[in-house]
């Protein structure tokens, strides 16, 4: 199913062109750029929210539309602005929150909007969750109070895929459930969303299909994604399951990576 010439280029962002170091080498910029300079369509596919997306926009000079929070929302680059989301209700993710928090106490919770962020006061910030525009700490049912984008759930002592077994046969008629990281952090969509549906929708609207488009990821909530495009490839860096489902592998993503197949699928005089 590999293509000649891709007329969509679709990445992950985080372990896979951004470094371990947290930027995007000079390298990857060049090879994002050659893709819209060669007439195709560049989409990054994250689990970020779009309140992480701004550093993103500047580091790859606004180009490209962005598939944000494990696609429930698409957002323009260049504009920097939300284009369409696709939201947890209040009420599935009271029904969430219930059954995990009963199969768990450990678990503590967090809920994303377009325009912010939220969390339990015992909920372990991140890096960047820590300087988060809008992050404030909430009580329980301010939590569940209003549609979320993506629901988060993290354990202090728990390995993530495990974790993320166990909450699905707990959830998963309720939510879409991955994780993107190496520690006990879940990440819950409205049911059915995916990278996948939100980029097949993307595609459609633009007319393609999944054999005219090659995808680029690391961790298992890409795993929907690299099985749906027409080609597929893991970083180096990747984890197991990635690199067992892709159709192609590259070198990490401090190796720029992504960048040596762009410069092979899209080269330039």
């Amino acid at each position: 199913m590999a293509v000649r010439t891709p007329r969509l280029i679709a990445t992950d962002l985080d372990g896979t062109i951004v470094r371990s170091d947290g930027t995007v080498s000079a390298r990857t910029v060049e090879a994002l750029g050659r893709v819209e300079r060669a007439g195709a369509t560049l989409v990054m596919v994250t689990g970020r929210p779009p309140r992480w997306m701004t550093e993103i926009a500047e580091a790859v000079g606004h180009r490209g539309v962005a598939i944000c929070a494990n696609g429930a929302v698409r957002y323009d680059l260049h504009t920097e602005a939300v284009l369409r989301a696709t939201v947890i209700t209040p009420e599935v993710i009271a029904k969430v929150v219930e059954r995990l928090r009963a199969a768990d106490p450990e678990l503590r919770f967090a809920v994303e909007y377009p325009d912010g962020f939220v969390f339990e006061a015992r909920y372990n910030l991140g890096r960047w969750d820590a300087d988060a525009i809008e992050g404030r700490p909430v009580d329980g049912e301010e939590l569940i109070a209003r549609p979320g984008i993506k629901l988060l759930a993290f354990h202090p002592d728990s390995e993530p895929d495990g974790l993320a077994r166990r909450a699905e046969r707990a959830v998963g008629d309720l939510v879409t459930v991955t994780h993107s990281s190496g520690r006990g952090l879940l990440e819950m969509s409205a049911h059915g969303v995916t990278k996948a549906t939100a980029l097949a929708e993307l595609a459609g609207d633009l007319g393609l299909d999944a054999r005219e488009i090659v995808a680029f990821g690391d961790m298992p909530n890409d795993l929907p994604m690299l099985t749906w495009a027409g080609r597929s490839f893991g970083v180096a860096n990747a984890h197991p399951d990635v690199l067992r489902a892709v159709t192609d592998t590259t070198g990490s993503n401090d190796e720029d990576g992504v960048a040596r197949v762009l410069e092979r699928l899209f080269p330039e005089v």
